[in-house]
């Protein structure tokens, strides 16, 4: 390829991320990209046409990746869950639990989003149901509008870090790991991090219990035994859920495509016996999961596409030359890489940039001699942050869409930001200290 060529790849990149930027279609961008700068290929003579002829038998290795099935069955999961009410008995209950606490009612919004991300692993649903449920609850109480927002918004991005997370599924298969080994290595960040918004909650209530307040009396007021009873009836199923599709990845009787139709079939089963499992409901749930899963399947093939015909411009191999030669060596990489992950993170969903961006990035952490499942890891603390970041964090959007009229986005945006500072400490803390993700996958070999 002569030089005025090589700059083809650089423009195929750029060209996508305008198309993105203005809203068109991921698939049908990145398809399209790939149409016109294919043929930009054939007619400059970079390369012979019959190098696309792989396209098929690419296309072909998409539909029999076995990983990919496990998309889906989260998908289903976390949809039936959201229909069978299990969210809003979680967050009855755990507010009556706590509920005598100053900050009470936030630490009962952390810790169902974190039980709720073991169980969905989807961050829209999770703040959509937190949202509508707890945030008027939280405001008639006296909660301040900033931290009542913040925690939910918070507490929701954990589905993004505790697995079964749907984007540890992607990201597994783009990095070509273990998924198991990925789920396991994130469950440790991922209760650091609900920790760590639980501790901020009860400093915040400590220090200002103005802006925290605890339920009034009448409100809690519920016998033991019957607070014991609804915990058993409300919270042990959700717990065996989690033990079931977990449990039986940690301890290698599954594959994560098998676990997660065990936790289908246990999702239909709650929904049975919260009376929700209804010929509409299940029809809701499947169109969901459908709709969902062929968006993904469409990008993939997209993303296919333009993977080839940029490999077929070099563009590869120019992006592993300027990655690794950056200067400082495997930090300057993990720095470029985690900006570049970060900042688009605001203006595209993780889909894309899994598709995208992070097939760039594994040749040159290969080559660094990174850890990949460590690196996976990183990379979906490093987007579940960038999801809460204003001024384009899809989770601040999410909460926007279901808050009442006096919430402003103003009150949204600086309610998180506590929150950002303590993700991005944690991420800090698994950069330099990787064997809080090396240590539980190690304990299975």
């Amino acid at each position: 390829m002569t030089l005025a060529y090589e700059w083809l790849g650089p423009f195929m990149f750029a060209g996508a991320l305008v198309l993105l930027s203005l809203g068109y279609p991921v698939a049908f961008s990145l398809g399209g990209v790939a149409i016109v700068f294919g043929l930009l290929g054939i007619v400059l003579g970079v390369f012979d046409p019959i190098f696309l002829t792989a396209m098929p038998q690419r296309i072909f290795g998409i539909m029999a990746n076995y990983t990919l099935l496990a998309i889906p069955y989260f998908i289903f999961l976390g949809a039936m869950l959201e229909k069978s009410g299990v969210a809003e008995q979680l967050l009855e209950t755990m507010g009556i639990m706590f509920g005598r606490l100053r900050g009470g009612l936030a630490l009962a919004v952390v810790l169902v989003g974190a039980l709720l991300a073991a169980t969905t692993g989807v961050v829209a649903a999770t703040v959509v149901a937190m949202g509508l449920i707890s945030l008027p609850i939280m405001l008639r109480y006296g909660y301040n509008k900033e931290l009542a927002t913040g925690v939910i918004a918070a507490s929701g991005t954990l589905g993004q870090i505790i697995p079964p997370s749907v984007v540890l599924v992607v990201l597994g298969d783009q990095l070509g790991v273990s998924v198991g080994d990925l789920f396991m290595g994130s469950v440790i960040p991922g209760l650091m991090m609900a920790g760590a918004f639980a501790l901020h909650v009860v400093i915040v209530a400590f220090l200002k219990p103005e802006l925290a307040p605890a339920l009034p009396e009448e409100v809690r007021a519920i016998g033991g035994k019957a607070l014991g009873q609804r915990v058993l009836k409300v919270m042990v199923p959700p717990v065996v859920l989690i033990l079931l599709v977990l449990g039986s990845i940690f301890f290698g009787i599954a594959t994560p495509t098998e676990a997660g139709a065990i936790g289908c079939l246990g999702a239909i089963v709650l929904a049975a016996a919260n009376q929700k499992l209804t010929p509409e409901s299940l029809r809701r749930v499947s169109d969901v999961t459908m709709r969902t899963t062929s968006m993904v399947i469409f990008i993939l093939i997209g993303s296919t596409a333009f993977s080839l015909v940029f490999r077929g411009l070099n563009g590869d191999r120019f992006m592993f030359d300027v990655l690794s030669n950056l200067p400082g060596g495997k930090v300057g990489f993990l720095f470029v890489s985690m900006a570049v992950v970060f900042i688009l993170g605001f203006f595209i969903d993780f889909f894309e940039i899994a598709f995208i961006v992070v097939p760039l990035f594994v040749p040159v952490a290969q080559q660094l001699g990174i850890d990949l499942v460590w690196y996976g890891v990183v990379l979906g603390a490093n987007l579940q942050t960038s999801f809460l970041t204003p001024p384009f964090g899809f989770a601040l959007f999410y909460l926007r869409g279901v808050a009442p009229p006096e919430v402003t986005t103003g009150d949204i945006y600086r309610g998180v930001i506590p929150f950002i500072l303590l993700q991005l400490l944690v991420l800090v803390l698994i950069i330099v200290f990787p064997g809080i993700v090396s240590f539980l996958p190690s304990l299975s070999t």
